[in-house]
């Protein structure tokens, strides 16, 4: 019964979103409320719990993301991503361009959200379709694959870095294995899958063309890479000390405190002001803008954040938790697997990603010490299933589609089925990197 009950906060949740239009995080609001009463949690106790699983998530978060932003709000402004991207584009040349396109989006997705991400690099695929005369969906599917992987497998993007926090996982092993998964992942949804799409016809808007900055505004290639690229060097470096270092050393603690995602985020971000800014003759009025409207961005992806955080917070303090336990120790299926198929269902049926890896991780953050499973491991499964089979109500896919200016049927033979690619290959990578970790 307790079970049932859960399915139906989920289906409340779901409802709100898909038939009601609800905002999520009105969504998760009420749904986080109707969880409290239907599991029989007091009632006084419910706003009381709402708050504190808000609290908790957002404080492990909220420099993590903020600053994240920050970070690719800058490289995008810039120049840095545009450096990157033709630098790539003279490496690889015409006949291994969806690989240079893939690159680009591995390289320049890491700091970017998804949706500045796109809205930056599509145009940017336009432009090498148009000089190449080739189609634009062959050029954009590798650069879309790549941006879809780091939007769900890696921190600092906020659904993984929610669900490292959630797991306790630690991000610079979840960013390390990550990479492991991606590569392979993108190579497939990306440069493979596009072979079937080079005949594929798409006429872009000339709205969505880009506008290219001169070469001399542009950042050094080195300065473009190393500042796009810091956040990574920095987690996995001091993660790798950390794992190679005695606790009694006495720069264990300094370590651990550099190792700080937080920490690494802000550090990350001090630099690129310099690299990219002050030393680019960016004034600091002229920065500090640019902050304020990355921070403006993702603003409502916090609130989705802390409105997962609260739907948890109540499946905890009900005791749900321990049902769900017994319940799921019975089922004859990897707890990866099991992750993996309740978030792919999840988002077939809402739409998002990032509401999919953290309603699954509600249900499944309590239960990571009975599932004797890698917490690093589960995030990257979870990430992966909140990227399959995007449809009609991901807003992914009508951006695509729109600027593609494709039909329906395509834009599922293409922006769908790689989806459907990424979350697949990323779900056998995590099961294949599980026999040796």
């Amino acid at each position: 019964m307790t079970i049932l009950l859960v399915l139906l906060s989920i289906a409340i949740l779901v409802l709100l979103i898909v038939w009601a239009k609800l905002n999520p995080f009105l969504a998760f609001l009420i749904s986080s409320i109707a969880a409290g009463f239907l599991l029989g949690l007091p009632a006084d106790q419910i706003a009381g719990s709402v708050q504190r699983g808000m609290g908790v998530l957002l404080g492990d978060l909220v420099i993590v993301i903020v600053m994240g932003a920050m970070l690719g709000k800058l490289v995008a402004e810039s120049g840095a991503a545009q450096r990157i991207a033709a630098y790539l584009m003279k490496i690889f040349g015409e006949k291994h361009i969806t690989w240079a396109m893939s690159i680009t989006g591995l390289v320049v997705g890491i700091p970017l959200f998804y949706n500045v991400g796109f809205v930056l690099l599509v145009p940017l695929a336009f432009t090498v379709a148009y000089q190449y005369k080739i189609s634009a969906v062959y050029v954009g599917i590798p650069l879309l694959a790549a941006l879809s992987v780091t939007h769900g497998f890696l921190p600092p993007h906020p659904s993984p870095a929610a669900l490292v926090a959630q797991f306790d996982a630690n991000m610079g092993l979840t960013l390390f294995y990550g990479f492991l998964i991606a590569i392979p992942t993108i190579a497939l949804a990306g440069p493979i899958f596009a072979r079937s799409l080079k005949h594929m016809k798409a006429e872009p808007l000339k709205t969505f063309q880009a506008e290219i900055k001169p070469e001399a505004e542009l950042p050094s290639t080195a300065n473009s890479f190393f500042t796009a690229l810091l956040p990574v060097f920095l987690l996995v470096g001091t993660t790798a000390l950390n794992l190679n270092i005695s606790e009694d050393s006495s720069l264990a603690p300094i370590i651990a405190f550099v190792a700080n995602p937080g920490i690494v985020m802000l550090v990350s971000v001090l630099i690129a002001t310099y690299t990219l800014g002050l030393n680019r003759k960016f004034s600091m009025v002229q920065i500090m803008d640019l902050y304020t409207v990355a921070t403006k961005d993702i603003a409502m992806i916090l609130l989705i954040v802390a409105g997962a955080g609260a739907l948890k917070q109540i499946f905890t303090d009900t005791g749900v938790s321990l049902v769900i336990a017994e319940g799921l120790q019975s089922w004859d299926i990897h707890p990866l697997i099991l992750a993996w198929i309740i978030t792919a269902i999840i988002r077939v049926c809402v739409g998002s990603a990032t509401v999919a890896g953290l309603t699954t991780a509600g249900i499944i953050a309590p239960l990571v010490t009975t599932m004797n499973v890698d917490p690093n491991l589960l995030v990257l499964s979870i990430g992966a299933g909140s990227l399959m089979f995007s449809h009609f109500n991901d807003a992914g896919f009508w951006m695509y589609k729109e600027f593609f200016n494709v039909s329906i049927k395509d834009t599922i033979k293409s922006w769908s089925v790689m989806e459907t690619i990424v979350a697949v290959a990323g779900l056998a990578g995590v099961l294949i990197l599980d026999i040796f970790v």
